[in-house]
């Protein structure tokens, strides 16, 4: 039987069940998937010089001739080296490989190869350590650009490079196209076979830029088809009709007024769950607003209106800390109105998680839970409705389509309710909001005060060090945001070598990156030691990071220092500074939502950037974070300088993705192609048009394309 797309990697020689494990952690369980775990980077090997020609410390290729036969030496248990010399018309290099026994069989004299490393030049004597090594022949060339793989434990750099060639070798032939002739053709876009050899085994810069645009602009028009798709579905869906929109009782206990465009929000949530009184279409509106807009209290009336009709309602956050906020702010509301409201989160114990379930599905009134509050535990398959009719999630960008579609589906066609603090560009909202109808907050409530927003770079250190001090001093708390965790996390060298895949990934200069936990250590013991200090990020377990949210939020912390799990929803009123390190790594938006955690008290706030880098667009970016506070312009603002890449997906050093929604955008949320990325909108829309539901033969392959992408089931998809 031979190998096809569909086949399981096991398939392959050299892939056993260990080996399949590993691929599994990258996602990677068929042949196909090979074909889509696409390079992070190339090295330049056609970056070839003479040895006298190479800089000290540069990265480069040389075509060198064995001079001496290699000799293995044991220099202490486990560690063996093999050393010789080459040469080429310019001089000799001495080579050394560590813990390589067998090269000394593959280096014979005479012997000529192409290495690939980093020249050290010691006086006139020029080492190789460890460089890559390829056979040459003259007249047989070798590529110029070799991938670089993202990795994983388990799985070495030549076992991923030869599972994929291999999976290039049998399948490529069976790629088909789904992609609309007309539609490649307008665009000058190439095939997908030769997008897919190519983004491997790139012939040149040139092919590989032809197949990176015909692969970013699939991703854009299958997740814009994706999104149509979903809309559409949704039109057809009728849903319980909330006549008594009487929201008198619930402002009365309110502590302020409504803002007029919290009125207009909560007016938009009204017509909707009301329809025309005999019958409604399911709601699906997003509120999106910036930081301390007051979004929660539009879904707040949104939860009242549905129990007031006799329905429930849950609310879904992406975050433990996040939920147990909601938790906390509705619940003595809803209490007073009646509504009996429940918290169910991962860490919820096992007994107290079976009388939840029990009391979302009692059919006696009296015991029933009316509101239950929650992370993903709300998904699971022990949580069942008795009459679930309204669904709120928060920051819809960490869920997607169908997260939200997971929770509305155990309740018959419930109302759906979405907030997002992200600002998003006209032009892409129109897609990632297209299953939804948008309501936006553009006021903040009276009282919330600007910001103010300095950039600065390492000099000013001290400076700040005294700042943090001042602030701490005069009763306020301060975040510190760091954009990593620790600092063995997967980093680009530029110095390396390396090619980035896009050309916005190379920057003229990296400044050093500031890892939360060891930074947290270097300040408390050396900056702060008379203070009160500590860290949070996302790997920590949840009850560890809900007790320092806690802490920080009493005030029992002066100094947090995080990575961007802040960023959503964490509600501390005496936070009066954010210092947001290396805060060129930060799209602009997320630097926004950064900026929001602060200023939302009385306290005068101020958000500080520290950056030393060089580059213009850097520059460009925190200048305009510096002088712009309203979070859409600073969207448009991002969008035309960085492109469309950061608002779908971003992505670490190593070539990891964070996913939008759970959709994988493997080149997409690493892209600046505007263009390319309004051309696949623009046609993704025309299609959907002349074809709706996708049922034309011709388009068979795109509908798996737009399953496969986006994580559709069958039975969601006509």
């Amino acid at each position: 039987m031979g190998i096809s797309l569909d086949s399981p990697i096991t398939a392959l020689r050299g892939i056993g069940k260990e080996r399949s494990r590993a691929f599994a952690k990258l996602g990677i369980s068929c042949v196909s998937d090979l074909l889509y775990h696409f390079p992070r980077a190339y090295e330049h090997r056609g970056n070839v010089k003479l040895l006298a020609n190479a800089e000290n410390g540069e990265v480069c290729s040389f075509i060198l001739t064995v001079a001496t036969e290699p000799v293995l030496r044991t220099v202490r248990r486990g560690m063996t080296l093999v050393k010789f010399r080459a040469f080429d018309d310019s001089g000799t290099a001495h080579i050394t490989f560590f813990n390589q026994p067998f090269v000394r069989d593959v280096f014979k004299m005479g012997k000529v190869f192409r290495f690939y490393g980093k020249l050290v030049r010691e006086g006139r004597t020029n080492y190789l350590s460890a460089p890559a090594y390829e056979p040459y022949k003259e007249g047989e060339p070798l590529p110029d650009l070799v991938p670089i793989y993202p990795m994983t434990e388990g799985l070495s750099r030549k076992i991923v490079e030869l599972s994929v060639s291999k999976a290039l070798d049998y399948t490529i032939s069976q790629i088909e196209d789904p992609l609309p002739s007309h539609i490649r053709e307008g665009h000058q876009l190439c095939v997908l076979s030769y997008a897919i050899r190519q983004i491997h085994r790139p012939d040149s810069f040139e092919t590989l830029s032809v197949a990176v645009r015909r692969l970013v602009f699939d991703e854009y028009f299958t997740f814009s088809l994706g999104i149509m798709l979903s809309a559409a579905g949704r039109t057809r869906s009728r849903a319980p009709v909330c006549i008594n929109t009487d929201l008198s009782d619930f402002t009365a206990l309110l502590p302020f007024d409504l803002t007029g465009a919290q009125k207009k929000v909560i007016d938009d949530i009204r017509r909707d769950m009301a329809g025309n009184g005999q019958y409604a279409l399911r709601m699906s509106r997003i509120v999106v607003g910036d930081v301390g807009s007051g979004k929660t209290v539009c879904a707040a009336a949104a939860i009242y209106i549905a129990v007031k009709n006799g329905l429930q309602a849950a609310l879904m956050a992406p975050t433990e800390i996040l939920a147990r906020q909601h938790y906390n702010d509705l619940s003595p509301l809803l209490r007073k109105l009646g509504i009996r409201c429940a918290l169910l989160v991962g860490s919820t114990k096992a007994v107290e998680k079976r009388q939840i379930y029990q009391s979302l599905n009692d059919t006696d009134r009296e015991d029933l839970t009316d509101v239950v509050i929650g992370t993903h535990a709300l998904l699971e398959e022990g949580v069942k409705f008795h009459n679930l009719g309204l669904v709120v999630t928060d920051e819809q960008h960490r869920f997607g389509v169908f997260q939200r579609a997971a929770l509305s589906e155990k309740g018959e066609d419930a109302h759906v309710l979405v907030m997002s603090a992200t600002p998003i560009p006209r032009t892409l909202a129109l897609i990632m909001y297209g299953d939804l109808d948008i309501s936006t907050i553009d006021t903040l409530p009276p009282g919330r005060q600007r910001v103010e927003t300095f950039v600065v770079n390492e000099s000013y250190r001290e400076r700040l060090f005294r700042f943090v001090r001042k602030q701490v001093a005069e009763g306020g708390q301060v975040y510190i945001v760091c954009p990593s965790i620790e600092e063995n996390e997967p980093e680009v060298d530029e110095t390396s070598g390396e090619v980035a895949l896009f050309p916005a990934e190379s920057r003229e200069s990296i400044p050093p990156l500031k890892a939360a936990v060891d930074y947290a250590k270097m300040l408390s013991t050396e900056v702060f030691p008379d203070l009160s200090l500590s860290f949070l990020h996302g790997k920590m377990k949840p009850a560890e990071k809900e007790r320092v949210m806690c802490d920080f939020a009493e005030g029992k912390i002066d100094i947090l220092v995080s990575t961007t799990v802040i960023e959503v929803g964490v509600n501390v009123p005496n936070a009066s500074l954010m210092i947001i390190e290396n805060a060129e790594r930060f799209g602009l938006s997320q630097l926004h939502q950064l900026r929001g955690r602060v200023g939302r008290g009385t306290r005068k706030s101020y958000c500080v950037l520290v950056s030393d880098e060089k580059g213009e667009t850097a520059r460009q970016r925190l200048e305009a974070m510096r002088t712009i506070y309203d979070g859409y312009t600073i969207a448009e603002k991002d969008l035309a300088l960085r492109g469309p890449g950061d608002f779908f997906a971003m992505t670490d050093r190593g070539g990891r993705i964070r996913q939008h929604g759970g959709v994988k955008f493997r080149l997409a949320g690493r892209s600046d192609d505007t263009d390319i990325m309004q051309a696949a909108f623009a046609d993704a829309r025309m299609l959907q048009k002349t074809d709706p539901d996708l049922i034309l033969p011709e388009h068979a392959g795109l509908k798996k394309k737009v399953r496969d992408l986006m994580n559709i089931n069958e039975l969601t998809m006509n």
